[in-house]
């Protein structure tokens, strides 16, 4: 409990101290007209080709204490759906990976040292979530060793700010989370910010803005390792219409009204009600994560995976799951809908339940940028 209040009161003062704050630091200008778009996204496909005959090996990093369970879960499904390379989730540990911010685990990742023997060359491709800490030094270390290697690295959301810790952004360009900006701009004062991009690639090293700007920058990978064609297949069977690296930084920021709500939000944390999402074998990592993430990011719900015993889900990772009470309400997954579709659908949902400002705070947090008329597809694409 005293551990909770502690990291509460850090929260709340870094939300605080963010509200009203510019990006700082040096930016770039980020043209939006079709042509400079399409040049950035072939740049980056480019710059993430293989670099070797043979099917590349794709590390998705993780801390076993907790990672940023969307980050996690969607890259790694979406790579294991694409078929177009070796993908492995490796931690410090082998075993478990605890999941935030919905109270859920995963089983099977690889430990460092044991994949260091299977891969002496290192990775070709590692992919970095955020954690729960960013500066863990077997996660900093083991990133500097691969980068000395010759991997590329892609920081998801605030991933970017593991990447920083192991001094792999000083003098880059980056994205990253919104709310990560001024803290990385501050550690890395030789780096240079790019607005209105969701990926962006600088020597090898990519970032990415927030939460739902996975799915974009993975498919983009596919496109680089699998060509465009399986990467448009991919897209339609998750429901992405595409990946292009277009995006409004402008309404993500925290003003002092939303740090405000924040605060008051995460001080109320003994008015969360337990919630269970019901999960068996072939269950979707992607629509489960988008869900759970969303449902949990209301500030109302706690979200628990719901099963009579661990279960394997669609991409082959292993849910640790157990029986939750039966009288706890139930996070709607929808399987008649395309994965990333079931986000709109939950965004929906959250604002029927606790109104149009929650759902928009959660929108803010997962830096979603929500397209008009949502709601109805979702609803459509449903029925």
């Amino acid at each position: 409990m005293w551990k909770r209040i502690r990291a509460l009161i850090g929260t709340s003062i870094a939300a605080l101290g963010l509200a009203g704050c510019g990006a700082g630091g040096p930016q770039l200008p980020a043209q939006d007209d079709a042509a400079t778009i399409g040049r950035d996204k072939q740049v980056f496909v480019e710059a993430l080709k293989p670099r070797a005959e043979g099917r590349p090996v794709v590390a998705v990093l993780a801390l076993n204490e907790g990672t940023e369970m969307t980050d996690l879960l969607l890259p790694y499904a979406v790579l294991q759906r694409a078929g177009v390379a070796e993908v492995r989730i490796v931690a410090p540990r082998a075993g478990r990976v605890s999941l935030y911010p919905a109270l859920m685990e995963v089983d099977g990742a690889q430990d460092m040292a044991s994949f260091d023997r299977m891969h002496p060359s290192g990775a070709d491709y590692v992919i970095v979530p955020a954690m729960r800490t960013d500066d863990d030094p077997a996660v900093t270390g083991w990133l500097q060793r691969q980068a000395r290697q010759g991997a590329r690295m892609v920081g998801v959301c605030s991933g970017a700010r593991v990447l920083g810790r192991a001094g792999l952004l000083d003098g880059r360009r980056f994205a990253g989370h919104w709310y990560d900006r001024s803290t990385l701009l501050r550690r890395h004062p030789g780096a240079t910010y790019v607005p209105n991009r969701r990926y962006v690639v600088d020597r090898g090293i990519a970032t990415t803005t927030g939460i739902t700007a996975s799915v974009p920058t993975m498919l983009a990978l596919v496109e680089a390792i699998g060509g465009r064609q399986r990467a448009q297949a991919l897209a339609s069977e998750l429901g992405v219409a595409g990946w292009e690296p277009a995006h409004d930084s402008a309404p993500f920021k925290l003003d002092a009204g939303r740090a405000w709500t924040y605060v008051v939000d995460k001080a109320a944390f003994w008015r969360d009600e337990r919630w269970r999402v019901e999960v068996q074998e072939g269950s979707d990592d992607i629509a489960l994560a988008l869900a759970a993430d969303a449902w949990t990011r209301t500030g109302r719900v706690s979200v628990a995976a719901s099963a009579s015993g661990p279960v394997r889900l669609k991409s082959g990772l292993l849910l640790a799951a157990q029986p939750v009470d039966g009288g706890a309400p139930r996070v709607p997954l929808s399987p008649a809908l395309r994965p990333v579709q079931q986000l709109d659908l939950t965004l929906c949902e959250i604002a029927e339940r606790y109104g149009p400002a929650r759902r928009d705070r959660v929108m803010q947090e997962m830096e979603y940028p929500r397209p008009g008329n949502a709601c109805e597809r979702a609803a459509s694409a449903r029925s």
